[in-house]
């Protein structure tokens, strides 16, 4: 039948569709360790990557062999990460909990938040698609996030929008389960390819 055939795009919907299953389980299970989370993310940056162009191959495969190559870099990029995010949480958690709300606390937190965020949103593709110390990684990610600003806080709107929907309900936080983290990095694997092929054309990639 038409509709079963390889080139119908809903045998292409349906196969993308389980390549993010199995894409977002793999980034699951290899991180359970926590410790190898950044690995793990790096990796599965490696495969939605190659989804944006179309390029992709064997996802299982492709997202093994990024994980091997990347867990020197990934580790500490991913454990940096984490410590960012909670002592973010931490602040916060100080603003709430002591007498008054110290206005001081909220604002450290905010002004941390957004330091933070601009030196990893596109930390983890970079250390995807290039080679590079962990400190330019993430110097490069906050130069990328502060030229294309704009197109950033788009893509912040678009993830919030993501994250909002898969805990909307019980229905729909299962579907997160299933697919939310590997939506989440496809998408800004999408954004950091634009930037990325308009940085590589100027040759400053």
């Amino acid at each position: 039948m038409r509709l079963f055939s390889t080139d119908t795009p809903f045998y292409k919907f349906m196969s993308r569709l389980l390549d993010m299953l199995k894409l977002n389980f793999l980034w699951i299970i290899f991180s359970l360790p926590i410790v190898t989370i950044g690995a793990s993310t790096v990796a599965a940056y490696a495969v939605t990557l190659k989804m944006v162009d179309e390029a992709e191959g064997y996802v299982g495969k492709q997202f093994l062999k990024a994980f091997k190559a990347n867990l020197k870099q990934g580790i500490p990029l991913g454990l940096l990460a984490l410590v960012c995010t909670y002592s973010v949480y931490l602040d916060f958690e100080f603003f709430n909990k002591l007498p008054d709300n110290p206005i001081v606390f909220l604002i450290i937190g905010i002004v941390a938040a957004f330091i933070f965020y601009m030196h990893f949103i596109y930390a983890f593709p970079l250390s995807a698609r290039y080679e590079n110390t962990l400190l330019h990684t993430m110097k490069n990610s906050a130069k990328i996030a502060t030229r294309f600003f704009l197109r950033t806080l788009f893509l912040t709107v678009v993830l919030v929008v993501e994250v909002v929907f898969f805990l909307f309900n019980t229905t729909t936080l299962f579907f997160g389960i299933l697919l939310g983290p590997a939506c989440l990095i496809l998408t800004i694997s999408g954004f950091a390819m634009y930037c990325f092929r308009i940085l590589e054309k100027e040759g400053t990639a």
